[in-house]
Formats: structure tokens, sequence, C-alpha cells
């Protein structure tokens, strides 16, 4: 009989947990833990912190409905988990790796004390596995992506946990903090699992033409459930990869592949921010590291506030402060506005996208802001300039999201 710790990280669900799977096949008790760690509760995240806490609580209640329970705990990690592995007897701790300079860092003072057994799931194909015949990784999107798919791809293993979980008894939790529920996002692995379904079902053959649409809900919606692992990278894989093999036509086969596309995306910032997490203070480009930016607390003020006077512009960022939430064609749109246009400093904005993201990744918030302002890994990316008019004629073509979020404009005539 033999007891283990599985350390949920940014890992908050039972579908597709790898750490928790390889826990379960050694140990006869594994004791699910999560550990309030003040480094980051300190950051400026409210509307982020509030979907984690629920998002928690959810997965507190899915474990309760299997006999077991979430054990919350504050403080540093390596003193709260070797008190842990004290109190328990635990012989290792299970968690899925995390690539963040922090979380690296982190884990490395933790393996020094406790015996730590790091699963992947992060991402569909680690870091490690996508890199050139020499073992240096790619910096530029589209080799990456080509080589990413050409790797194997596993049958569907999806795995599924146990009706019925080790029963937890005698270990002290702390109450988990009360914040107020995200209406547009749900917390949770079963609402996570509810627009995975409703995207593959409805929305997958729609994706290529309708992504970029404001006025439209022709996303996934899925970023803030794959922020805290709320849904697997692979389970978002193998629906992509399915919707793609049964695809009734060439069109919506290509639309399905874009996605997949957009899942790759995200892996290859999460590869940039594994191999130079230095990008996280400085542009990835050397050449690039000296622009003389603008400083003007003014006009940044005006972008934070969607007060710029260009409409699209203004309805982006005051979605962003209003719901947490941003579409991706509006991200581009404002970082483009805030880095081409004021001539502000692209960390600027990747300072305030993070602090009101419900879905802000350190990897694919720094990798989006460094290619909009063209300092990043794409090859010659410093001349492109989203123009903010055209941009809203083309992805708002009735005004329809603008005149929602500017409501000022609710009578101004289309063609202005």
């Amino acid at each position: 009989m033999s007891t283990a710790i599985w350390w949920v990280r940014r890992d908050l669900r039972i579908i597709d947990n790898l750490a928790l799977r390889q826990a379960l096949r050694i140990h006869s008790t594994v004791i699910p833990v999560f550990i309030i760690d003040p480094h980051l509760l300190n950051k400026k995240a409210a509307v982020r912190q509030a979907f984690l806490f629920n998002g928690l609580r959810r997965l507190d209640q899915t474990l309760r409905g299997r006999d077991s329970r979430l054990i919350l705990r504050q403080g540093d990690p390596v003193e709260v988990l070797a008190q842990l592995v004290s109190e328990t007897g635990s012989a290792v701790v299970y968690a899925e790796e995390d690539f963040s300079p922090y979380a690296r860092e982190r884990d490395h003072k933790v393996g020094k004390t406790t015996t730590l057994n790091l699963q992947p799931g992060l991402t569909y194909r680690h870091p490690l596995t996508v890199v050139k015949q020499d073992g240096d990784p790619y910096t530029i999107f589209t080799p990456f992506s080509k080589v990413w798919k050409s790797l194997p791809f596993l049958d569907d293993l999806t795995w599924q946990p146990p009706a019925q979980l080790p029963h937890i008894a005698n270990l002290t939790s702390e109450a988990l903090p009360q914040f107020a529920e995200n209406s547009l996002f749900p917390p949770g692995e079963v609402e996570a699992q509810h627009r995975l379904k409703t995207f593959e079902t409805e929305l997958i053959y729609t994706y290529a033409d309708q992504r970029d649409r404001l006025d439209l809900d022709g996303t996934s919606s899925l970023s803030p459930y794959f922020r805290f692992g709320m849904l697997s990278a692979r389970q978002a894989v193998y629906t992509a990869i399915g919707a793609m093999k049964t695809a009734p036509d060439h069109i919506t086969r290509k639309s399905a592949e874009t996605w997949v596309n957009e899942l790759i995306w995200r892996e290859f910032y999460q590869s940039i921010l594994y191999y130079f997490p230095d990008v996280l203070k400085q542009a990835f480009n050397p050449k690039l590291r000296q622009i003389p930016w603008r400083t003007s607390i003014k006009d940044l003020q005006a972008w934070q506030q969607g007060l710029t006077g260009y409409p699209v512009v203004d309805a982006c960022m005051r979605q962003l402060a209003e719901t947490g939430w941003m579409h991706n064609r509006g991200r581009m749109i404002t970082a483009s506005f805030l880095t081409k246009d004021l001539l502000l400093n692209w960390q600027e904005g990747e300072t305030w996208f993070m602090q009101h993201l419900v879905d802000g990744d350190l990897a694919s918030n720094n990798g989006g802001w460094q290619w909009t302002a063209g300092v990043g890994t794409d090859a010659a990316p410093y001349f492109r300039i989203f123009n903010p008019i055209l941009q809203g004629q083309q992805h708002d073509p009735n005004g329809t999201y603008t005149r929602r979020w500017v409501p000022e404009l609710t009578k101004v005539p289309l063609e202005y």
C-alpha cells in the first residue's frame, strides 16, 4: 500500500490527465493537492484568478463525486510539499510539466527535496520532440508546423478516470477563496467538454471562414480552458484530426486543418518559451531590442481605456476590460495599433493583457505581441501594419460588434 500526491497546477481536470493516471497506476492512495503560491497570487490578474479558483471548486466537486477531494494548502511549494510528504508518507509527487521559467526553477527546487515525477500534457508534443535534425529548436513557425505534422499521431488513447477514486481522510485543507464566476466562461472541465463537443459538431467546418469575424461566434472559445488544463491539448488534437478524417469535402477538411494550425501555433510559442525564456524580458530578435519607442502616458491610457477614437480598436479594448477576453483578431488589431500607430513599447501591451485576460498565457501572449510588433520569430514582419479602419470594415462589416462595445456609435451610419 503506497501513497502519492497528485500536485494540481495547470491541469484542472481528471479526463486525460496523465499525471493522475500514472499516480493511480502505481499507488493505492492518490492525494489531489493544489498549492496557493504567494509568488503567483500576488500578480495582478483578478479575472484569471477568479476563473482559476472557481475552476478548483468545480474540480473539488468532481473529486468528491468519486469519493476523493482536493486538498488546498498555501505557501512556498517546496516547503508545503515537504510537509505533505511528511504528513502522508507519500513516496512521490506527480505533476504535469510546465514550461515557464518560474515553473521550471520551482520544480527544480522541489526535486531536490522531494521525488517529483513530471508527466506531459501541457502540449500535445513536447518541445524536445519538435526540433531540427541537429537538435536545435525551430524559431520559425512554418518549418516547426511541418515537422509537428510529420511526427506519428498516436491512436485516441484519451484516458478516462475510474468512477471511484481513493478516499482521502484525516488531512486538513484550507478553504477556497470566494470569487464571482465569469458569465462568459463558466469554469470547469464539464463546461470545457461541452464547448469542445459543440465546436466539433457545429463550428469546426466553418472555422476557416468565420474565425476572423469579430461579430460572429466562429471560434472554439476554449482558450481559458486550455490555460488551466480544464481540457487537455491531446484531446483537442484528437478532435481536430478526427474532424479532418470525417470531413464531407475538401473545403470542410481544410477548415478543420485551420484549427489544427492554431493548436500548433500554441505549441510553437510554448516551444519558444521553453528554449528562449528571455523572451519574457526582451525581444526575440536581438537586432530589434533597441527600438526607441515613444513614451506617452496619455496615449497609453487612451488605448487601455478604449478611448483612442478608432472604433474597432476601442471596441476590442472595452470588451477586454468588461469580460476579460478579446477575439484573437482583436488582439492583433489592438496590438498593431499600440506598436505601429502609437509607437509605444509592445511590453506595455503585453503586461496589460496579462493583467486582464482570463486566458492569459505567458507563452501565447508574449509570442502574439512580439509577432505583431515585428520583433519576434518571424523572418521579416517589421513592415506588417493592421490598418485599424480596414480591419473594422473587413471583420465587423455591419458594425455589429463595434456598436455593442462602443454604444455611443449606435446611431452613427455604417459608412462612418
